[in-house]
């Protein structure tokens, strides 16, 4: 099956069975995360963009904040849209653990 066919398929999905298509891609990328790194000894052992020490809690902590992408990326230049891509779905997917990190920095 091409990706074309696929988007048509996708498309034609009832609201429920696209949550659920959804639901399938999201957990088949929960252990496939290859710019997110947790270093024991790093940021704590948070989830950070690749071999940075920028965690993703910071970032998402930024946009609660009301940063957007544009302004997250002229304060860190050394990331890149994709990695903002990947930090959030990142942090959707690992919602817990992220609110968990935001919540440990703001009682430090």
């Amino acid at each position: 099956m091409t990706l074309k066919e696929l988007e048509t398929q996708l498309v034609s999905l009832t609201p429920d069975e696209k949550v659920q298509a959804l639901q399938i891609l999201t957990s088949s990328l929960a252990n496939n995360w290859p710019e997110i790194n947790k270093t024991p000894g790093v940021m704590g052992g948070d989830a950070c963009i690749r071999l940075t020490r920028i965690p993703v809690w910071l970032l998402v902590s930024y946009r609660r904040d009301g940063a957007n992408d544009a302004k997250i990326l002229e304060g860190h230049p050394d990331l890149s849209a994709a990695d903002l891509v990947n930090a959030f779905a990142y942090a959707d997917a690992h919602y817990d653990e992220i609110e968990a990190s935001i919540r440990r920095q703001e009682e430090a």
